[in-house]
């Protein structure tokens, strides 16, 4: 096991204790709810895997397809996960393995409850990959999820930084994982551009099937402004591999903590230079400073700097923006009826899970979310009921479902697999 501080792995009935008594902080680990946790009938997964067939064929969940061509929907957001208990090479900090460090602890074992891990007889690494499995035997013929690797952190010296790494995910266990299961996975690989050796492992990822970089600026220390990344920009665009990274607010995942680096403008120097990327969450949540003022700005919603950035033409083709997580309850429904009714976005929007989130029961209320007007009140119980069963159906069902004056997400959304998959 590849524990940073060499702490060992909780015994699972102590972990399923811990779970249940990290509970009532729950709202502050995950993101920061500003809604009270009301009205969802529990607050942790029950991990049921066999989808009943009346659930599978309701006609709520048929229509979520119609129109679609599945074997062109791609899930881009997936993370692959584990804590290192077998030879798959994941590290996980000592802060997130550890109970002295509550937030991150109980943060860590709401994820395993998401997987559907935390009640797991065998190894957790290989239970993880297995629900992902059993979950991708409810989805039709040809949709397949984008596995995220995740890299270290790393200093401007180019060495890696173990101590601020919060987790590792290896780029040879994402590639393993989704070849061994190829007609229902693609991967993406994570390298930080600092590395000696980023050009070499951008090229042997390339080589080896990967569909796009990952990053997560403010947890593994990237500024995407610095010259420092000129040369990887270079190499993205010779590769033709998109870059999805994250923007606005983080809280998922603790490492370098700069928030600063999560700020959309500062995607403008690989924009200019023709990279293809893509805004994980669209900016949905959090402040940034307004850059294009100077260094000392105001400090504005993400979302609008993200905005800025998708009206300016120059970027069309450009900028896209991943639609996971704008429907947890830590986002203004404001930003959700825009991205809905914005239909000139659509073909630049992508439909993602964030994979294990939406099994984070706590994290998503339908029934918030018709209260607001954006889903149908008659469509709650259903897909509330598809969470039980399959989080990634019921994150996809529910994205069809939502709408805002008349407008929901268009078809082109969903078939992800055009911006991915030069094939196509």
């Amino acid at each position: 096991m590849n524990i940073h501080g060499g702490v060992g792995l909780v015994e699972m009935t102590r972990r399923g204790f811990m779970l249940r008594a990290g509970v009532g902080t729950s709202a502050l680990l995950l993101g920061g709810c500003k809604t009270p946790l009301i009205s969802e009938p529990r607050l942790l997964n029950p991990c049921a895997t066999v989808l009943p067939p009346e659930l599978a064929g309701h006609p709520l969940v048929m229509s979520a397809w119609e129109g679609l061509r599945p074997e062109r929907v791609w899930d881009a957001h997936v993370h692959l996960a584990g804590i290192g208990d077998t030879d798959s090479g994941i590290e996980v900090s000592r802060r997130m393995m550890s109970p002295v460090f509550p937030a991150q602890y109980v943060q860590r074992l709401f994820y395993m409850n998401a997987g559907c891990v935390h009640k797991s007889d065998d190894f957790i690494d290989p239970s993880y990959v297995a629900r992902i499995q059993n979950l991708m035997k409810y989805m039709p013929e040809g949709f397949k999820v984008m596995l995220f690797a995740l890299d270290r952190t790393y200093g401007l010296d180019g060495a890696a930084r173990s101590s601020d790494t919060a987790l590792y995910v290896p780029n040879s266990y994402t590639r393993d994982v989704a070849q061994s299961m190829s007609d229902r996975a693609e991967w993406v690989c994570s390298i930080h551009p600092y590395r000696e050796d980023a050009l070499e492992a951008l090229a042997q990822a390339k080589q080896e099937g990967a569909k796009a970089v990952k990053w997560l600026p403010p947890a593994m220390g990237i500024n995407p402004s610095s010259p420092r990344c000129d040369a990887f920009y270079d190499a993205l665009l010779s590769h033709n591999l998109p870059l999805i990274t994250h923007v606005g607010e983080e809280m998922a995942v603790v490492g370098a903590g700069r928030p600063i680096w999560g700020n959309p403008l500062m995607l403008r120097r690989a924009l200019d230079k023709g990279v293809k990327v893509i805004m994980a969450h669209c900016a949905s949540m959090g402040e940034d400073t307004d850059l294009d003022q100077g260094e000392d700005g105001p400090r504005v919603e993400s979302f609008s700097l993200f905005r800025r950035l998708m009206n300016e033409r120059h970027y069309e083709g450009l900028l896209f923006g991943d639609i996971s997580a704008i429907a947890q309850r830590n986002r203004e429904f404001e930003v959700i009826a825009e991205l809905l009714e914005q239909e000139a976005w659509h073909d630049r929007l992508l439909f993602g899970s964030d994979y294990p989130l939406p099994g984070v029961l706590p994290l998503t209320s339908p029934v918030l979310l018709a209260r607001a007007g954006l889903l149908d009140p008659d469509a709650v119980q259903t897909i509330t009921e598809l969470r039980r069963y399959n989080p990634i159906l019921f994150d996809f069902v529910l994205k069809r479902h939502l709408h805002s004056r008349g407008k929901g997400f268009g078809k082109q959304v969903f078939e992800t697999r055009r911006v991915f998959d030069s094939a196509l």
